[in-house]
């Protein structure tokens, strides 16, 4: 019934991962089961047979899953079924995205799908680092032209040692976690963070990344001609006009090239004076015409790629007039918000953001509920990016996948200098609104939400910040030119060979992120855009600086305060009283909200208030609770019932002693009549605990003054 074909690829562990087809989802154009320990993905792909009329790119759409039952759990959702893809899955998805598209052939416009779905799991393999080879090998079974195969493998350092795919209960212990993807001459796309990692590091994590997906590559080629899918479809989903695009060279390009020229470091004025030239060159057509208008402006585009490039490789300046190494202008505002509890502007060149920080209580923590984990997360960063920051009209839909990845990208880059959960009582949101753009917006939040926990007084390790580097190779065949360029616009970004996202402090990288759009990046051109990157990393830093130099020493004042209170687990129920009532009374009577967790055998009370009376109450109130009397200590307590023997004080909240009638006074004392009263405030001592009731004796003769008579008694 079955034609099953298997190929093993080995790990350098000896761990064996097995590419399987011919048994699963046989009526898809491509799909294998890729497996390692118990982690099984399945991945399928369609392309349709002919290109839609006007398409001139690749619709490609790639979507990552996990099943709930694949780790036997059932979703938490209301539906308990999985519904749309989670920000989790999203990133996934863009991490096969961003290493399939550009190996596509570039006149290849049919409508194509993959899809990857988690449907075992394994909770010591990370399925993220098997979706790519899962992609690639299905596609390596159609007949879909693919100019791979590639594949994408985890990379972490361990103990000093770089380790690849490594299993889920080492990564506590690394200090670099980069997915690496890659064809089997070059790399493509990289994304990953560290722990101030230096560029050497990264260099060399990314060779041993590369030397594994070598063999992944081979696996696939061989896979591939077991089932004899060598030979891929025939297409034709262009069509182009020769002589016309002769005369649109012949009257444009030298146009384009004076425009390229001018140094003009407005976005809107560049775009603007190229359009001029385009609608010049249509103006010479008459009326009625024939001329395919489409082709025009395709060709067009491609003689303003040509010039940009070229001028950069021969001139060795910039579209806007920079030098390669140069960085934009920067304008740096912390503390630009009067209420937020942290915010900052940041401007660089024709690209801002606003970033705020808000500071919440344990409640606002996000939950997590993900086949293979469950938890919370106390740290959240939201990038967003409205229509109006690149002058456009469009409706508002909610954060999309690349809004999705530049703000996980931030916050890779500002997580590794957060303060530890056990000295960090807040739960953290910062948000950046993108208000321009050109280049780098998410490098401008990473800027910017370092400015804003600042001004917040949240006590990051160092301050970072984010620059996007740009690689111009020329494509004239023997030609080695090549261009670096810092701090890359919009339209280098477009224009260019590569996006090269890296964040840091002043003594290593934290974050980055790699997309290569052409072949034949050499490790000589990468470490030069390190080095680069670490310049213009400090010089940013630098600038920073002036306008925050140091974390606030205290919070802004209508800024949640907060105290964490550890208590003996047994305290736990004495805080929270039968159905709640104490923590609620507590409440009521401070204004404070108070959070009670319990983990690493303690008992851990989180009080947060806007004010230092209602934090000042709270605390007495809770340290009251859990406070253990000592025999010694003194006490204001309050009488709470007076018998004929003697009366109870309440000497601690809910502690309650005999305060007998011996030791009222030293005088002696016939009856309690008129000596006390309920209600009544009274100092005493703790002169005794039994050891078998636990009951307490107080004292109040002890902290009076003893008579002459008794002192010689």
């Amino acid at each position: 019934m079955f034609q099953i074909t298997t190929q093993v690829v080995a790990l350098p562990d000896g761990r064996e991962i097995t590419i399987e087809t011919g048994k699963m989802a046989r009526q898809a154009d491509g799909a294998v089961v890729v497996r390692l320990g118990n982690t099984m993905l399945l991945a399928t792909v369609v392309s349709a047979r002919e290109a839609k009329e006007g398409v001139d790119f690749l619709p490609l759409s790639v979507d990552y899953q996990e099943k709930f039952a694949a780790a036997g759990r059932i979703p938490g959702s209301f539906q308990r079924r999985e519904g749309k893809l989670s920000d989790h899955e999203v990133l996934i998805s863009r991490l096969v995205d961003r290493a399939l598209r550009p190996i596509f052939p570039e006149d290849y416009h049919a409508d194509t799908q993959v899809m990857i779905t988690m449907i075992s799991a394994d909770p010591e393999v990370l399925p993220d680092q098997l979706a790519a080879l899962a992609a690639s090998s299905a596609l390596a079974v159609s007949d879909i032209p693919f100019n791979g195969p590639i594949s994408e493998v985890r990379v972490a350092k361990i103990d000093g040692q770089y380790v690849i795919n490594p299993k889920t209960s080492e990564l506590e212990r690394a200090t670099l976690d980069l997915i690496v993807g890659a064809t089997e001459r070059d790399i493509c796309m990289v994304e990953g963070e560290m722990s101030e990692c230096s560029e050497a590091e990264v260099v060399e994590a990314l060779k041993t990344a590369h030397d594994a997906i070598k063999q992944h590559c081979q696996a696939q080629k061989e896979l591939e001609t077991k089932v004899g899918k060598t030979e891929k479809r025939q297409y034709s989903h262009e069509t182009h006009d020769e002589e016309l695009r002769a005369a649109v060279r012949a009257y444009c390009y030298d146009k384009i090239y004076e425009v390229a020229r001018q140094k003009n470091a407005s976005k809107k004025g560049r775009s603007e004076s190229f359009r001029a030239v385009r609608d010049e060159y249509i103006a010479t057509f008459p009326e009625d015409s024939l001329v395919n208008l489409d082709l025009v402006k395709r060709y067009f585009h491609d003689l303003e790629w040509e010039a940009s490039r070229r001028l950069v490789l021969d001139e060795r300046y910039r579209l806007d007039g920079r030098a390669l190494d140069q960085i934009r202008q920067i304008s740096c505002e912390a503390d630009f918000l009067p209420m937020a509890h942290g915010s900052a502007l940041f401007t660089r060149g024709e690209t801002q953001s606003l970033t705020t920080v808000t500071l919440g209580t344990k409640m606002d923590e996000q939950i997590v509920d993900q086949p293979l984990f469950q938890g919370y997360n106390k740290f959240l960063l939201h990038y967003n990016f409205p229509a109006f920051s690149t002058g456009e009209v469009k409706p508002n839909r909610g954060p999309g996948r690349r809004e999705i990845g530049h703000g996980n990208l931030a916050h890779r880059a500002l997580k590794k200098v957060m303060p530890p959960d056990s000295e960090n009582p807040y739960t953290i949101r910062v948000v950046s609104d993108i208000l321009e753009s050109n280049g780098s917006s998410s490098m401008a939040t990473v800027c910017a939400g370092t400015l804003a926990l600042m001004d917040a007084g949240v006590k990051i390790k160092a301050p970072v910040a984010g620059i996007a580097m740009g690689l111009i190779t020329d494509t004239e065949p023997g030609s080695d030119k090549y261009a670096v360029l810092s701090d890359i616009l919009g339209d280098e970004d477009h224009l260019g060979d590569m996006d090269f996202k890296v964040t840091g402090t002043e003594n290593g990288i934290t974050a980055c992120q790699m997309d290569m759009k052409v072949n034949g990046l050499s490790y000589e051109v990468l470490t030069q855009a390190l080095e680069q990157a670490r310049a213009g990393r400090l010089h940013i830093l630098g600038e920073m600086k002036k306008a925050i130099s140091e974390v606030r020493s205290d919070l802004k004042p209508h800024a949640p305060r907060a105290v964490v209170i550890k208590i003996d687990q047994s305290q736990i129920g004495a805080v929270i009283g039968p159905g709640g009532k104490v923590v609620q009374d507590i409440q009521k009577d401070s204004g404070a909200t108070v959070v009670i967790d319990e983990h690493d055998n303690a008992g851990w009370v989180s009080i947060f208030a806007t004010n230092k009376d209602s934090m000042d109450k709270a605390v007495r109130r809770v340290k009251g609770i859990v406070a253990v009397p000592e025999v010694g200590e003194v006490y204001d307590g309050v009488v709470k019932t007076i018998q004929p023997f003697g009366a109870f004080i309440e000497f601690m909240p809910g502690k309650d002693g005999l305060l007998h009638i011996s030791e009222i006074k030293w005088e002696r004392l016939e009856s309690m009549d008129g000596v006390l009263e309920v209600g009544e405030e009274v100092r005493v001592k703790l002169i005794d605990i039994d050891k078998k009731t636990g009951k307490y004796r107080l004292s109040r003769k002890a902290l009076l003054p003893k008579p002459e008579n008794k002192k010689a008694e």
